[in-house]
């Protein structure tokens, strides 16, 4: 099954942290006041798998990185905590803005490339196949393994037991896989 990531009301339906994460969003009006660059939160709290100090992690794409982080200047510099970061990702520029308002950290991530294409959200795509595979069980340990201290890749390729010496590639190796491919995981 696959969800449109883009829509935002499963939040207010969710849990109580996905229903605090959506007022937040629209406390912050974050979503339009990025809309130019096609945001989409990704990350832990869509696939409630987070913990305490889990962030709202919004991914966008801009072919401007200078343009995106006046945008975001503009709305939040005055914001606690404010930091803005130019780097390359695997060797993709890349603008990282983090702020904290209405109660969450916020950490806006662009590059110039399609927000379908970016791994945060192949990733979560893949793990959010294997939690509807895995159910309650893997949702309950993958969430725990955070709590003690693992990442979220980490965490599912530790439990879901994914080939592989980077737990980042191995779970955009196992992205094309079939629900029945992805079943072998769940089973070992």
């Amino acid at each position: 099954m696959t969800r449109n990531w883009r829509d935002l009301s499963y939040l207010h339906n969710g849990t109580p942290k996905q229903k605090a994460a959506g007022q937040a969003i629209a406390q912050s009006a974050v979503m339009q006041r990025l809309q130019a660059f096609d945001p989409v939160l990704a990350g832990t709290i869509p696939l409630d798998i987070d913990i305490a100090d889990s962030d709202l992690d919004i991914i966008c794409e801009c072919h401007h990185l200078e343009q995106f982080a006046d945008v975001v200047r503009a709305s939040y510099a005055a914001y606690e905590g404010y930091k803005e970061a130019r780097l390359l990702v695997q060797g993709v520029p890349t603008c990282l803005i983090a702020f904290f308002a209405c109660g969450f950290w916020f950490e806006l991530f662009a590059q110039p490339r399609p927000v379908e294409q970016q791994n945060a959200y192949r990733h979560m795509v893949v793990e959010h196949r294997l939690l509807l595979l895995g159910g309650a069980d893997a949702l309950r340990a993958i969430r725990q393994l955070k709590q003690d201290g693992l990442k979220t890749e980490p965490a599912f390729a530790s439990y879901f037991n994914i080939p592989g010496d980077d737990p980042y590639q191995a779970l955009l190796d196992v992205e094309k896989w079939t629900e029945e491919q992805l079943r072998t995981l769940v089973t070992r």
